[in-house]
């Protein structure tokens, strides 16, 4: 992960999945998943079957600023150029602009725990 300049105040988290956000994206998703064709860290970590993870909703509640969350097809046009091909990955909005915070293998290295990307956010304004 990252670190951000301590000064820097982060306004909001950034999630953007590996995932569209259509009907037939969803359900492409879904299946694909089950049938371990299809994977995205991030939707590991924040949803589960069928709805958003109570667990993660626990999560963000705890951070210092919003988590809000697009999908590859439904981002505004800065969130993705930043992102690029880098999905999933989780990106920090502060005054003085947008930032990558969390890159797919930092995300995946959560394991699809809530707390665990809890964690890696919550350490990104820290030295140790």
């Amino acid at each position: 992960p990252r670190r951000l300049d301590p000064a820097m105040t982060v306004q909001q988290f950034i999630g953007v999945y590996d995932a569209d956000a259509t009907l037939w994206g969803e359900v492409s998703y879904w299946i694909g998943a089950r049938l371990g064709r299809r994977h995205c860290a991030l939707c590991d970590i924040t949803h589960g079957l069928f709805a958003r993870r109570r667990e993660w909703s626990e999560c963000a509640g705890e951070l210092p600023a919003p988590f809000v969350t697009f999908h590859r097809n439904d981002a505004p046009d800065d969130v993705l150029q930043l992102a690029a091909n880098r999905l999933p990955c989780v990106l920090v909005r502060t005054a003085t602009g947008l930032r990558m915070a969390l890159e797919p293998s930092d995300i995946e290295r959560c394991e699809g725990d809530p707390r665990q990307l809890l964690d890696a956010l919550t350490a990104l304004g820290h030295d140790g």
